[in-house]
């Protein structure tokens, strides 16, 4: 008997960075702190691209490595706290046309015996199979016996971090371990540790800057939205230095400063200086 076999693999890239996310899909805000009394937020989903989209949302944990790299977890560790028994969120699912809208709302909900510390889980925003069965990727001619089709569907998936602090919660970060790295041929490379300390995560943006010793500051560099999270208590990070304009990075000093972003108010967390020869 002949006969066709059409199996469909669906390859789901979940938790990429919002900034790397399907560019059809706008979240904004990128991440969610509730702090304090506050009991409700808000996010907004916009469609920027030509089709309609369907978007299942939950809420996942997820591990931050020391290079920042995120993983899915098996088996949590002790001193792991996540926020998903915290959380309550609406809609579970949400269908954008092109240009369209939708408010996401997340209320947290805290029990009475509640630990002090921070809370963390994410919100994960994972796009569903066009329902008319459309594909990236699809073979044709596939007809002969006990042969097999291939419809292969990319749907990738953005997240956010949903953080909720309960207590006292406090953090300081120090920038240690500071190396320039000269590669053959290619930009130098400042690499350099941020050790964590305290029962709260850290969020901020990274500047570079360089003073010759016979001239004025110039930022070179920058890394905007960078997080250590609890419990991690250090990341490593490593940034090309790649706007130096043709100058050389000699004789005089690299300014590596980690600050609040603006709309958190902009404070200070860090900053160390390394001298270059």
């Amino acid at each position: 008997m002949n006969f066709f076999h059409r199996l469909t693999l669906f390859v789901l890239l979940i938790f990429l960075p919002v900034s790397h996310a399907l560019a059809e899909l706008m979240l904004y805000p990128t991440r969610i702190v509730f702090a304090g009394n506050q009991r409700a937020a808000q996010l907004e989903l916009i469609n920027n691209g030509t089709e309609s989209a369907t978007y299942r949302i939950s809420l996942v944990n997820r591990r931050m490595s020391e290079t920042g790299a995120f993983s899915a977890i098996e088996i949590p560790l002790p001193n792991e706290q996540f926020a998903e028994d915290l959380l309550r969120y609406s809609p579970r699912q949400v269908t954008l046309s092109p240009g369209a809208g939708q408010t996401v709302r997340i209320m947290v909900r805290k029990p009475a015996n509640l630990a002090t510390g921070e809370y963390r889980s994410h919100l994960l925003f994972a796009k569903q199979p066009d329902p008319r069965g459309r594909t990236s990727v699809e073979s044709s001619g596939a007809t002969a016996d006990n042969e097999i089709g291939i419809m292969l569907t990319a749907l990738v998936g953005a997240s956010i971090p949903v953080i909720v602090r309960h207590g006292n919660t406090e953090a300081s970060i120090a920038l240690t371990h500071l190396d320039l790295r000269r590669p053959v041929d290619e930009a130098p490379v400042l690499a350099f540790v941020m050790e964590r300390s305290g029962n709260q995560s850290v969020y901020g943006d990274l500047t570079i800057s360089f003073t010759p010793h016979s001239g004025s500051e110039k930022v070179i560099a920058r890394a905007n939205g960078v997080a250590v999270y609890t419990p991690n208590p250090l990341r490593r990070a490593s940034i090309a230095l790649n706007q130096l304009d043709g100058s050389r990075l000699t004789k005089g000093a690299l300014r590596v400063t980690y600050r609040e972003q603006a709309e958190d108010g902009g404070a200070l967390l860090a900053e160390t200086v390394l001298q270059v020869p």
